[in-house]
């Protein structure tokens, strides 16, 4: 009966080592270590397997990492985002948001620096295009339809082709800026010593008084944020 050939890793354990310190280390590090084994050469079921959960991480990882898809015009009307609930539609809750207006409006004319600037459409033009108007009490002064003439209200949404107001008896109005030219007026801010910020003998009532051509102002607030000042001429007064 032959005699089981001696495992290699034995015989170059006992030349390094003791034979107490050899054995420790093949019985440790050698013979009781688990041996994984796969199969080296899958099988087609294997491989469309592995192919198919690779497809599924990756259009996870891309779902992850998209931004949601935004939504449509009519969805958006669908879903009534754009609505505004009767009880809401007050003059005296939107007065709020035109004094924050106001102040936003100084800001962009810098009416508190200590001397009033000259505005004009050179200096302050491309500001005021691209400003935004929530807020703002604006009035019609001049119309296609005659029966708009007077109409007064806060804007309470600025579309690309109309302004939706609430005028002072808590009625919403829509009126087309198409052929309508809107005033706005800006007050001048009072300084802590009852001054305005004006140079002038002019009384601390005084406003700045501005007029927007509706039918150059065709574009959404969103959209007026890098709009250039232009000039155009205006055929319809």
């Amino acid at each position: 009966m032959t005699t089981p050939k001696p495992h290699i890793a034995r015989e170059l354990l006992a030349r390094a080592h003791s034979p107490d310190t050899a054995e420790q280390l093949f019985t440790e590090r050698i013979k009781q270590k688990p041996l994984y084994l796969r199969p080296t050469s899958p099988t087609p079921a294997d491989n469309r397997e592995r192919r198919r959960l690779h497809r599924l991480r990756k259009k996870e990882y891309f779902l992850r990492k998209q931004k949601p898809k935004p939504l449509s015009a009519r969805e958006k009307r669908v879903s009534g985002i754009y609505d505004l609930p009767k009880e809401e539609c007050k003059y005296a809750i939107f007065k709020e948001l035109h004094k924050l207006w106001v102040s936003y409006m100084q800001e962009i004319l810098d009416l508190g620096a200590r001397q009033v600037p000259v505005i004009t459409p050179q200096s302050h033009g491309s500001k005021l295009v691209s400003a935004d108007f929530h807020g703002a009490e604006v009035e019609v002064v001049r119309s296609r339809c005659a029966g708009r003439v007077g109409m007064k209200g806060i804007v309470v949404r600025d579309t690309k082709f109309t302004f939706m107001i609430v005028t002072e008896k808590d009625e919403m109005k829509t009126i087309p800026k198409e052929q309508t030219i809107f005033r706005f007026f800006v007050p001048l801010p009072i300084r802590e010593d009852g001054d305005t910020a004006m140079t002038d003998d002019d009384t601390a009532s005084k406003k700045l008084t501005f007029e927007l051509h509706g039918s150059q102002f065709e574009n959404r607030p969103v959209d007026r944020a890098n709009k250039k000042f232009k000039w155009r001429n205006v055929d319809y007064i």
